[in-house]
């Protein structure tokens, strides 16, 4: 069959993968609602084109932290990869530089730091879970920075695992023979078998649930974390990272207004607004929807990316009008993955671009700056004009 469009690719996955792996990367938490309104809500976002514009030249470059890239079309961190195919993290990490992107690498990646690093050339980014040990935290930041990661992508809304009904039916855990590369040696790196879902019972034994906004030391946040010891370090924040690593930190999680304030304010590099692919909090409403209210709040202050939904090169642009810097994309890569390995990747990645160019030059857009808002009408937009 000939692949036309990123979605084509789940189908593949589907038949090829077992069913607790694909249940796994296809499903979200509860009834899955917000799952489906992750789609659904780019569909209400209609297009404003303008005409006539000479669009023979179209430049989708961008850069994020400094860094230029060939489009704002990035990978965001997805766990387990080796489980969709062999080659894993590697097959992504390649097809991501090949495309001139960033990967972001899951703290659960089934590759370590070190060994997506060694597949060569690449701007990464490095996702991290906030363990209740957080010797493990700094030990595992300072590899990821030895190893050229560019930032750190911290993930925020995930206290507690989602409850994702396929992976309690499933009995889900990672297969035996794999390992999450990033902790083995540590005792960490395996996840048993559990009466519902072995990830669960493993987040709720290893991620700390105090994390928090509060910083309560104040000026001693300047001293190292050995000079804290360990029982300082079980009680640190957030801003805690900034003090054990250079590497700029991203919050990815956040959907408000409020959080968005709060993170700018504790030193945060940029903002990803996600809801963890519609795995942690049911009846959540869509990124593309929460996208304009933070990006209002940000003031420009920091970038703002957008996670979540996205399958479309016309997703991406209605996310920029809206007001983000760039977009990740997670399930597409282990699907395409799970079907053609690194090629599949690479040809989502092409795909996505082609799509998204093609939308730009329709629009009459010649550069990313040339996205506005004034080229997108969306729901409320049509319900103001109604009143006037």
């Amino acid at each position: 069959m000939e692949i036309t469009n990123v979605s084509e690719y789940e189908a593949i996955a589907k038949a090829k993968l077992p069913k607790m792996v694909y249940d796994y990367y296809a499903s979200g938490a509860e009834d899955q609602w917000t799952l489906q309104e992750n789609r659904n809500a780019f569909s209400r976002i209609l297009f404003r084109p303008r005409i006539l514009i000479d669009v023979s030249k179209i430049d989708m470059t961008t850069t994020v932290l400094g860094y230029k890239i060939s489009m704002p079309i990035m990978i965001a961190p997805t766990a387990m990869q080796k489980m969709a195919h062999p080659d894993g993290e590697y097959a992504t990490a390649r097809a991501a530089s090949a495309a001139g992107t960033i990967m972001t690498l899951s703290s659960w990646a089934t590759s370590s730091v070190e060994e997506v690093a060694s597949t060569g050339p690449g701007i990464r980014f490095f996702q991290l879970y906030v363990y209740k040990d957080r010797k493990v935290v700094a030990q595992l930041v300072r590899r990821a920075e030895r190893a050229g990661f560019k930032a750190i992508a911290l993930t925020v809304d995930t206290p507690r695992l989602g409850r994702r009904e396929a992976d309690i039916k499933n009995r889900f855990t990672l297969p035996p023979y794999l390992t999450l590369k990033n902790f083995e040696g540590l005792d960490l790196g395996k996840m048993d078998k559990a009466n519902d879902s072995g990830l669960a019972s493993y987040v709720a034994g290893q991620i700390d649930r105090s994390l928090s906004w509060k910083d309560p030391f104040g000026d001693l946040r300047a001293l190292t974390f050995v000079q804290w010891g360990v029982d300082a370090l079980a009680q640190m924040d957030v801003k805690w990272l900034q003090t054990i690593t250079t590497m700029p930190i991203f919050v990815k999680g956040v959907m408000t207004a409020e959080d968005t304030r709060l993170a700018i304010q504790a030193g945060a590099a940029g903002i990803i607004v996600s809801n963890h692919g519609a795995r942690q909090l049911d009846y959540v409403p869509a990124t593309i929807s929460c996208l304009e209210e933070v990006v209002k709040a940000a003031q420009g202050r920091v970038p703002v990316f957008l996670d979540g939904g996205v399958r479309r090169g016309t997703d991406v642009f209605k996310a920029l009008a809206l007001g983000a810097s760039g977009i990740f994309i997670g399930r597409p890569v282990v699907f395409s993955l799970a079907a053609e390995g690194e090629a599949g990747v690479r040809k989502v990645l092409q795909m996505l671009r082609e799509e998204f160019e093609l939308t730009m030059a329709l629009s009459g857009c010649l550069s990313l700056k040339d996205i506005t808002r004034s080229h997108i009408l969306t729901e409320g937009d049509v319900q103001r004009a109604s009143r006037l």
